[in-house]
């Protein structure tokens, strides 16, 4: 299952490793499509690639972190 999401960090998150930890921790491949990182916020794009139960527990423990997630609407013509 490949998820795209955007993730929305606060500034009690935005210099932790989260996005290399979910890589760690899961058993998922991480793509960073997007991204835009300042000292208090941080607003990416990412896809997260893997078994759907493994990719909807790392979604799970990022939201736990602290960080928004939100799935991105495909385009229906890129499917």
């Amino acid at each position: 299952m490949k998820l795209r999401v955007y993730l929305t960090f606060d500034e009690s998150t935005v210099r932790e490793p989260l996005i290399w930890k979910l890589g760690k921790e899961f058993n998922v491949v991480t793509n960073i499509r997007t991204a835009e990182v300042k000292n208090h916020m941080g607003l990416v794009g990412l896809e997260i690639d893997g078994e759907s139960d493994v990719v909807e527990a790392a979604t799970a423990w990022l939201a736990d972190q602290g960080v928004k997630v939100a799935p991105i609407e495909q385009d229906v013509i890129e499917g």
